[in-house]
Formats: C-alpha cells, sequence, structure tokens
C-alpha cells in the first residue's frame, strides 16, 4: 500500500509522529481529506517513508479516534487500520470524501475548514467554502431562487436561440420547468439571472485579448486586440466565438478532388471549451471573469474554480473524470439548447475535434490544467511552426497527394485563407449550427463536410464509416439532407454531394 500511495501527494500525507498535544498538524488533513476528495494519513513514517514504528498501537488508535470526534465538526467517516511491516507497526487513516462539506477544525479558538492543494492542507477561501456549504446541502449556486424579479427582465437571447435550435417558439410556460423562474414568488433563479439579457451579476464578464507574441509582454505592441463583454451568458458565448474567429485564420489546399483545410484551431473544440467555461465556472467569486487569452502558438481559456468535485484534472484520466455539474441548471438549459450534451462528454469532444483536422499531430493535442480555483484549457495553434514563429513557413504538405506544388504555395495575411497557384480560397461561414436539427444530426453533418467539402462525392457507406452510424441511420440522415436541400445526387446511383459551398 505504501508502495502505491507515495507519489499520490494530493490523497495522502505522512507523519513522522501521532502529534497528541498539537494535532493540528495532521487534523487539518483530515478536514482536507473529508473536503476534497478523500486521503490517506500515514503514522509513524518519516519523509523518506521509513517506518518509525509505534510502541503501542491500540492506545494510538483510541487517542486518534478521540481527537477527531472532538475537534472536527461534522465528525466525517473514517477508518483507522494497524499495519506492520519489517516488525514495526504504523497506523493508517483512511478520510474518504464528505457528504456533509464543510467539515471543519474546531479547536484552540478557531474554526477553519481546509482543503487538500498538492500535498498541502490549505484554509479554503470564500468562495470555496461558500461551495463547500452548497456542496453539504446538496445545493447548487443557480438553483438559488435570487432578489430578481421575473417579470423586470427580458431573456430575448435565450427565446432567440431556442427558436433557431429547435424551430419552435419559446413558451414562457418552459421558464418555470427548465429552472429560471421560482413559480411560487415569481423571482429569477441565479441561473435566470445569468441568462437574462441585462444580466445584473458583476460576475457575467468575458475578456479577451488577442497578444503579440508567445507571452504577455509581446514588445512594443503588447496585443493586437482585446474585447470585454458582460450581459446574458449566452451572449458571452456568441460574443467570445466571434472574437476568436476575427482573431485566428484558416488555411486553405485544393486537392484534385477536394479542398483541404487547415485550420489554426478545430472550431468545435473552442465552441467546447468556452462553454465549459462559462457553463461549468464558479459564480461565487466576486468580480471574477472567464479569460480567452490567444497568443501566437496556442489559446488558453481561464474559468474561475477548479473541478466541481475539488480534484485535479491533471492527475486524472479523462475517461475516468467525474461528471459532477457545479451548475446543473445552466448546463441543462445550454443542453437544451445544442450548446452541449447531458452527459458531460465535453473535454473528450475537445481532444475528438482536434485530431479530426487534417493539420493535426500528436504534439499539438490539447491540455487541461486545474487549481481548487481556477480550471485552464491550453489549445495549441495547429499552424505554428516552433523554429521560425511564422505558422505557416513550417507546414509540410504531400505535393503528390495534394496536386499542389508547395512551392506556389503562399500564406495572404491580409485574407483569411491560402493561395495555391494562382487560386485563394476563403474561409467558409459557420453555417450548420443553423439547421432545424438536434445536435447529433448537426454535429454528423458537420463532419461529413469537413471531410467532402463541395467537390467530393459520398456514399451512404462512407456516411456510416466517418460518422459511426448503422445503416437505417446513415438513411435516415441521407433523408434529413435531402429535404434541406443540403445534398444532390452524383455520378450515379446511391452517391451524392454537398449542394451548397458553405459560403
Amino acid at each position: 500500500m505504501l508502495c502505491t500511495l507515495i507519489a499520490e501527494a494530493s490523497i495522502c500525507d505522512f507523519k513522522e509522529a501521532l502529534e497528541t498535544k498539537k494535532p493540528k498538524s495532521w487534523l487539518k488533513s483530515v478536514s482536507a481529506f473529508a473536503n476534497t476528495v478523500g486521503g490517506t494519513l500515514f503514522f509513524v513514517i518519516d519523509d523518506d517513508h521509513n517506518i518509525i514504528g509505534l510502541e503501542d498501537p491500540q492506545k494510538d488508535v483510541e487517542i486518534m479516534t478521540q481527537l477527531i470526534r472532538d475537534r472536527i465538526s461534522p465528525v466525517p467517516r473514517f477508518i483507522i487500520t494497524a499495519e506492520e511491516e519489517y516488525g514495526k507497526a504504523y497506523l493508517v487513516l483512511s478520510v474518504p470524501k464528505g457528504t456533509h462539506t464543510p467539515y471543519y477544525y474546531k479547536a484552540d479558538g478557531i474554526r477553519e475548514a481546509y482543503i487538500r492543494l498538492g500535498d498541502e492542507s490549505i484554509v479554503a477561501s470564500d468562495h470555496i467554502l461558500n461551495e463547500l456549504i452548497l456542496d453539504g446541502l446538496n445545493a447548487s449556486f443557480d438553483a438559488i431562487v435570487s432578489k430578481y424579479d421575473a417579470q423586470d427582465y427580458s431573456l430575448s437571447k435565450l427565446m432567440e436561440r431556442y427558436k433557431s435550435w429547435t424551430g419552435k417558439s419559446f413558451d414562457n410556460k418552459f421558464l418555470a420547468s427548465f429552472g429560471l423562474v421560482d413559480e411560487e414568488s415569481g423571482k429569477l433563479t441565479n441561473a435566470g439571472v445569468l441568462i437574462a439579457d441585462d444580466c445584473p451579476l458583476g460576475q457575467s464578464r468575458l475578456f479577451c485579448v488577442r497578444w503579440n507574441g508567445l507571452t504577455k509582454a509581446g514588445g512594443l505592441l503588447d496585443a493586437f486586440d482585446s474585447a470585454e463583454f458582460t450581459g446574458s451568458i449566452i451572449k458571452l458565448l456568441e460574443d467570445g466565438i466571434s472574437f476568436i474567429k476575427r482573431n485566428t485564420k484558416m488555411m486553405w489546399m485544393k486537392s484534385p478532388t477536394s479542398r483541404i483545410e487547415m485550420p489554426e484551431y478545430a472550431d468545435r473544440s473552442c465552441l467546447e471549451a468556452l462553454v465549459n467555461a462559462i457553463v461549468h465556472r464558479s459564480y461565487l467569486e466576486l468580480g471574477s471573469k472567464v479569460h480567452i487569452d490567444i497568443f501566437d502558438d496556442r489559446m488558453t481559456i481561464y474559468s474561475p474554480g477548479g473541478m466541481a468535485d475539488g480534484s485535479l484534472i491533471q492527475n486524472q484520466k479523462l475517461s475516468e473524470v467525474s461528471s459532477k455539474r457545479r451548475n446543473p441548471v445552466l448546463a441543462d438549459v445550454f443542453a437544451r439548447l445544442g450548446y452541449m450534451e447531458r452527459q458531460g462528454s465535453g473535454l473528450g469532444k475537445i481532444i475528438e475535434w482536434y485530431q479530426l483536422c487534417s493539420n493535426y499531430s500528436e504534439d499539438k493535442i490539447p491540455t487541461f490544467s486545474s487549481t481548487p480555483s481556477q480550471f485552464i484549457v491550453t489549445l495549441p495553434n495547429l499552424n505554428y511552426g516552433a523554429e521560425s514563429g511564422i505558422p505557416w513557413k513550417n507546414l509540410v504538405f504531400d505535393s503528390e497527394k495534394l496536386g499542389v506544388s508547395t512551392e506556389n504555395l503562399v500564406f495572404d495575411s491580409g485574407k483569411s485563407g491560402v493561395y495555391a497557384g494562382n487560386q485563394v480560397f476563403d474561409v467558409p461561414l459557420d453555417f450548420i449550427d443553423t439547421l432545424p436539427l438536434n445536435i447529433q444530426p448537426k454535429r454528423n453533418i458537420r463532419i461529413l463536410y469537413d471531410h467532402f467539402r463541395a467537390d467530393d462525392v459520398f456514399s451512404r457507406r462512407d456516411i456510416r464509416a466517418l460518422c459511426g452510424l448503422s445503416d437505417s441511420s446513415a438513411g435516415n440522415l441521407i433523408e434529413k439532407m435531402k429535404r434541406l436541400n443540403l445534398i444532390v445526387s452524383a455520378g450515379g446511383k446511391g452517391k451524392y454531394r454537398f449542394s451548397f459551398d458553405g459560403k
């Protein structure tokens, strides 16, 4: 067990002695483990993990049990076991994550709640303490009824998006079922306030900067563009995506049968990351805001508040990340609006959309990091060449496959495109999100359009292979695209091509 846990500094701690006169040194770790993701304390083992040994383990167990009961409130669940190795006894105190947070250390005239940060147990800041209180009440900030009357606020951005996504008008009776209005009082919930057009909460802010260079100190001209947005979180999302689009470029190449696009960033990954930042952030930290920082080689999207369960994302496998949501009402509303999925697969999707890009390589994989107070997504610039510092100069193309001489490839900084020979290809608009379809058909159409564009011919078999659909589901998708005049027959029975160029 010692060999298994010694590398997990966030979930284990070693104590050379069982302090009984000044037990705060280890009791604060009990509080931190119960408030965060659980953990294990080992007594008596030094920093080099050498077992010092106990003379009377049974007596020490009794003392430890009594100190936890007297000085941790409420008393958390815990298990104490006595182990022996090389003839020396030591104690193992296991504390699972508690369900009645916060767990306070109360003695010596103080009452403090602790959380785990790396190998330390630190006092929880005010906004983290408030999150622990809500968690212990099995409540969330977004579900709390606010002081604002629903009749005083417009939710036109919500209704506009609902109409474009579902094709149906938004009925005001949905406000209560969506969790945005408390029917009894007529007040908006905090989720309703955040979605309202003129959101009065100062935390509903987005700050964006396109920096000059690789850091926030790029020289005489530190930033090329910057903007700050406030109001409805739906508008923040729209404004943030617009900022990203105007500060990133798309490169194109033409092959004999299709156009190949080479984006700086996967647009769906940017959308997914920004949606997660807005929906899953902590709104308890007053004055806080989401940040988008675009550098030459990367984009970072920062949101206040770490993982909802207190864990660190960098210590986990993405496939095993907890699906616990900090703001379940907001998450449900954004899922109904087609911005995210209910099953919480956003981080994996960010990577998947990157991997679909024609210019993706393994060294350009998105990364995630967190602390108890922040979450950061880093999206590499797919076209950035580390040696020259100029994205397009270090791109490598297979001219035999593409049918384009790399000598004729010229980047046009004045346009969002690329010259191949004498032809320049412009960037298409993101039109697919406006279609009156549910999220999965739209996603599948995006996959097909990204692959075939308006030039290539494809079949039901191609749809099955690219989208992972059954034969009948692929046929249904074809019928939907026909009804919307998205595709036309081409090259024989069962062959199709897109009937638009995306502009």
